[in-house]
C-alpha cells in the first residue's frame, strides 16, 4: 500500500468547502470561518483546480452544487466528522461535579465567586443543583450538597462544618432615614418585619428586647431568604438574615445594620457527600476550595 495520501487536497480547503456547500454562500462561510469572502472563493477556485472538477453552480442568486460537488460534500462531511470525534477522544474530558445549594445560598454567597473558582480551575465543569428541596445523591446524580441544619445528616454521609452563620437585622439606609434607627421595642414597631421561611423574628426580638410581649408589627413573608433580602433593599422593611448573604449588600451601601446583635444560631452550612463518592480529586478540589471562601468571608 503507498504511503501517504498524495493525492489528498489541503485540510484548509476541505473545511473551507464543507462550510460553503452548507451555506452555498461564500460571504456566509467567511463569516462562519472568521475569514474574507475573498479567501473562501480563492481556496474553492484551488480545490477544483487541483481535483479538475467543477464542484459549484455559479447562479444568479448564489451558489448551486453540482451533481460531483453533492456527492463530495457529503464524503468530505463525513470525514471531517471522523476527524473531529478522533480528535476530541485526545482531548481530556473535563472533570464534573454537581452541587446542590439553596437559591439563596447560589445567589447571594456562591455565585458572586464563580469566577475565580473558573479561572483557577478550568478543567472542572462545576454544575450547580439549585433548589429549596433535599437533593438526593443518588437520583439527582449530585456529588456535593451544602445543607443548613444540626447534625446528624444521615448514614452513609460525610459531613465537614462550612460556614456558622451569624444573623443580623438589615434595612435601607432610606428607610432608616425616613423613619429613624429602631431603638427600643416600641420604635421597631413602626416597620415591617420581612420573614423568611425560617422565621427567626420572634427569637430574634425575645433576644433583642428581652421581658417584651411578641412583636404586633406588620409582616410579609417570603419562601426565600433572597427575597426578603432584595425586599428589604427596595426600602420595605426589616429583615433578618445570614451576614453571609447580606456582605455585599452591607458593603456596597445598600443595606445597613439596624442592630449591633449578631445573633447565632444552633444550626450551621455543612458539606455533605457520600461516603462512596465517585467524584474523586475534583470532589476534593472543590470542598477545599469552599472551605477557603468561607473561611475568607
Amino acid at each position: 500500500m503507498p504511503a501517504g495520501f498524495p493525492a489528498l487536497p489541503s485540510l484548509n480547503a476541505l473545511r473551507m468547502f464543507e462550510v460553503a456547500s452548507r451555506h452555498l454562500n461564500f460571504r456566509l462561510a467567511a463569516e462562519e470561518l472568521g475569514v474574507t469572502q475573498a479567501a473562501v472563493a480563492q481556496q474553492i477556485r484551488g480545490l477544483e483546480a487541483s481535483l479538475q472538477v467543477r464542484l459549484f453552480e455559479r447562479l444568479p442568486r448564489g451558489l448551486g452544487l453540482t451533481d460531483a460537488g453533492r456527492a463530495y460534500s457529503t464524503s468530505v462531511r463525513g470525514a471531517l466528522a471522523i476527524i473531529d470525534e478522533a480528535t476530541q477522544l485526545l482531548r481530556p474530558q473535563p472533570l464534573q461535579l454537581t452541587v446542590s445549594v439553596t437559591p439563596t445560598f447560589a445567589s447571594k454567597w456562591l455565585i458572586p465567586r464563580l469566577g475565580h473558582f473558573a479561572d483557577a480551575h478550568p478543567d472542572i465543569d462545576l454544575r450547580l443543583l439549585a433548589t429549596d428541596r433535599l437533593s438526593h445523591f443518588h437520583t439527582d446524580a449530585v456529588d456535593l450538597a451544602v445543607r443548613y441544619g444540626t447534625l446528624p445528616f444521615g448514614a452513609g454521609l460525610n459531613v465537614e462544618l462550612l460556614m456558622q452563620p451569624h444573623v443580623v437585622a438589615v434595612a435601607s439606609p432610606g428607610l432608616l432615614g425616613e423613619k429613624g434607627r429602631p431603638d427600643s421595642f416600641e420604635a421597631l414597631q413602626r416597620f415591617v418585619a420581612l420573614h423568611d421561611a425560617h422565621d427567626y423574628w420572634p427569637a430574634f426580638s425575645a433576644a433583642m428586647f428581652p421581658g417584651h410581649p411578641p412583636a404586633t408589627a406588620r409582616n410579609v413573608r417570603f419562601n426565600q431568604t433572597s427575597l426578603a433580602i432584595e425586599a428589604a433593599v427596595a426600602g420595605q422593611g426589616i429583615t433578618l438574615a445570614s451576614r453571609a448573604f447580606v456582605e455585599a449588600d452591607l458593603a456596597a451601601g445598600r443595606l445597613e445594620q439596624v442592630f449591633s446583635l449578631q445573633w447565632r444560631l444552633d444550626k450551621a452550612f455543612y458539606l455533605v457527600w457520600p461516603r462512596k463518592a465517585q467524584a474523586g480529586d475534583a470532589l476534593q478540589v472543590v470542598r477545599d476550595w469552599l472551605r477557603q471562601q468561607a473561611a475568607n468571608s
